[in-house]
């Protein structure tokens, strides 16, 4: 008997008792619907974290000053990090590519008779945007020599463009900043929301002196933190060990006391929320699994019952000449069948759902921008999984029908 004959000779079974059999396939359904919208979730949180981070730019270290403690009690952060500690890192560190100090700052600007306040005003260094890996959409960023004068030029986000002149072309024009005029050089590419929905495109970059000594009219050097960016993913370790020397040197720090600053990898940061995110998913996963073994379950009943309602067929092909080994293949292939079409229903459903939560997500999450991720290594996956959920449970009502005596289901009433 050919494998196309077994597989018609199946569906024409199946067809028989289809309320039965559609009640047997939805267990499958259900289960392979659950894990795929589950793994596909997980899958999109874990690519959002990921996107999130290198949003902040590429390979990005940031260097902070070290907590102050009194009484175990932490009293904020001392000024202890230079400009010149970005600079040195960025001349001595050869794995880390660039540089660039951050200064905070806030307040309004205003534009002709507009005025706003801006998610976010800091001033940095002239590799800032290396940093970030952040493009500009048009103009052009501050050079060194704009820093060293502190040059009262600046660059801004598409926000601020939107909120300050809407349709006018921003370069060249003047916008005040605690009343000091500053000129519109650039501005930034968009980048959207980050992960917790604040816009990033909201921001005024200016020279980090420029907002010491025209801003807050500091004579100190001290900034907030510093960012490097290492040459390369792989290099990420190294970068941040080198860092760690340089800043213990240059601030005279000796072995076995208490560092002044603090180097953080945001490379660990994402990977823990990698492996965080992923083992929710496995666990959400292997919880909606459950309902596969229940599928399975009913599959394996369905077909004990099809094997007790069919002993006279059984011993009738018997008779004619089928071989136990066929008789175990064509129930195998039913139960096969069975499974195989609750898995692909399933994979569909699942598809949808994973769609559907993930743009009602997008819809009340404020700046939320989950992406729609369909694992296809996943899909094929269920699809195994759904089969051998199938030859497994089906297996042993297939051996029973193998098993059985011709003359004895020649006689089954």
């Amino acid at each position: 008997m050919t494998s196309w004959i077994t597989f018609r000779i199946a569906l024409r079974a199946l067809s028989k008792n289809k309320m039965r059999a559609g009640l047997t396939v939805l267990g499958v359904v259900i289960g392979i619907a659950a894990v795929t919208t589950m793994v596909s979730i997980g899958q999109s949180a874990s690519q959002l974290v990921q996107g999130q981070f290198q949003s902040l730019g590429t390979n990005v270290l940031v260097v902070f000053p070290q907590m102050q403690r009194r009484g175990g009690v932490r009293q904020g952060a001392a000024p202890t990090l230079t400009a010149k500690d970005a600079k040195a890192i960025a001349d001595e560190a050869p794995s880390v590519l660039a540089t660039s100090p951050i200064v905070g700052a806030s307040a309004q600007i205003i534009a002709g008779n507009t005025n706003w306040s801006p998610r976010e005003m800091i001033g940095v260094g002239e590799d800032y945007l290396v940093v970030r890996n952040w493009p500009l959409r048009r103009g052009g960023f501050f050079s060194e020599r704009d820093v060293q004068s502190a040059a009262k030029v600046c660059v801004i986000g598409r926000t601020i463009v939107a909120k300050l002149f809407q349709t006018t072309n921003p370069l060249g024009a003047t916008i005040r900043v605690r009343n000091i005029p500053f000129t519109v050089i650039g501005v930034l590419e968009t980048k959207g929301a980050n992960i917790v929905g604040e816009d990033q495109d909201d921001i005024l970059l200016m020279p980090y002196t420029t907002v010491q000594k025209r801003l807050q009219g500091s004579q100190f050097n001290n900034v907030g933190v510093v960012l490097a960016s290492a040459r390369s993913m792989a290099l990420m370790t190294t970068a941040e060990q080198e860092i760690n020397q340089i800043m213990l040197e240059r601030h005279h720090i000796r072995s076995g006391d208490a560092a002044d600053f603090t180097v953080r990898n945001t490379t660990e940061i994402a990977n823990v929320l990698s492996i965080v995110t992923g083992s929710m998913t496995l666990m959400l996963a292997s919880i909606a699994g459950i309902s596969l073994v229940v599928g399975g379950v009913g599959i394996m009943n369905t077909m004990l019952v099809s094997v007790t309602e069919r002993t006279r067929e059984i011993g009738i092909r018997m008779a004619v000449g089928a071989r136990s080994g066929n008789i175990l293949r064509q129930f195998l292939v039913e139960s096969v069948v069975l499974s195989c079409v609750g898995g692909a229903i399933g994979l569909l459903l699942g598809v949808g759902a994973s769609a559907g939560i993930t743009t009602l997500i997008n819809k009340i999450s404020s700046g939320a921008d989950w992406p729609m991720v369909i694992s296809m290594p996943a899909a094929v996956l269920a699809l195994v999984f759904a089969a051998s959920v199938g030859i497994f449970f089906g297996f042993y009502p297939a051996l029973k029908a193998s098993r059985l005596d011709p003359i004895d289901a020649l006689r089954y009433e």
